[in-house]
């Protein structure tokens, strides 16, 4: 369903995305529709109850529960959205953004879209991506999400092929290659082909042992070579009891990048 093209933009209108956040932080992603209604164990709220609402308006279920009702980040969108293959944490997005330098304009072959994350991401961030996927479901579930969140208009930035990025990649002039895949050093040859002079490799690995490999396939061609990974830990603040969390968000994968500096 379309977004109602008359809803005020502070207020929620119908084909909106809002999030409903309960007492205890618990997050449910919901898309308005006419008619439709928020149901859970504590009853339910009508969508027409949020419907013209402003951004943080509290809305009561039939049976008196509370929610906060917020239009959804990109990182509520990629812990809650539909998937097929795992995604990327936002903790790694993040870090990919800034060590791939993805900015507007910039020309990105992603290998391995998956559920569409990283995508989002980068198109988020303005730059216009050539997707090889292996899996047509993976493509297909990418592409809604992608339009989901983003909008139709962001199709616009986003070809995705049903391709092999281990037989080749077209083109070669690339601003970035960034790989999520099982075997990328395999791929390392041919993004020196794709990769524009001084372009950037990011490669997303969850072992440690395929993060060598990744390394051990860069050469003399590139420069700036390094592998890290990055831990998210909360804290727990209460008054003046302060403390670490418990628990935490730790490993998830290694970032390896380089830059591209010869070509053949």
């Amino acid at each position: 369903m379309s977004v109602d093209p008359t809803a005020h933009p502070d207020t929620f209108g119908l084909g909106e995305k809002v999030m409903f956040v309960d007492c205890k932080d618990r997050r449910y992603l919901v898309d308005l529709v006419d008619g439709g209604e928020f149901h859970s164990h504590a009853g339910f709220v009508p969508h027409d109850a949020v419907v013209g609402c402003p951004d943080g308006t509290e809305v009561i279920s039939t049976k008196g529960a509370r929610y906060v009702v917020l239009r959804p980040t990109l990182e509520d969108f990629v812990v809650e959205m539909p998937r097929g293959a795992q995604v990327i944490y936002p903790k790694d997005l993040a870090t990919i953004l800034m060590i791939a330098d993805i900015r507007p304009g910039a020309r990105v072959l992603e290998s391995g879209v998956g559920s569409g994350a990283l995508s989002m991401a980068m198109l988020r961030a303005g730059a216009s991506i050539t997707g090889y996927e292996l899996r047509e479901d993976f493509a297909n579930r990418a592409r809604a999400n992608v339009k989901s969140f983003l909008g139709e208009s962001a199709l616009r930035s986003y070809d995705v092929h049903l391709r092999n990025c281990y037989e080749g990649i077209d083109g070669n002039d690339f601003d970035h290659v960034v790989l999520d895949l099982p075997e990328p050093w395999l791929v390392v040859d041919h993004a020196v082909g794709a990769l524009r002079r001084g372009g950037v490799l990011v490669a997303y690995t969850p072992s440690i042992t395929q993060a060598m490999q990744v390394r051990s396939a860069l050469g003399d061609a590139w420069t700036g070579q390094r592998t890290l990974e990055v831990l998210h830990r909360t804290w727990h603040i209460d008054g003046q009891a302060v403390r670490p969390d418990h628990r935490m968000v730790a490993h998830t994968g290694f970032l390896t990048t380089a830059r591209l500096i010869e070509k053949p």
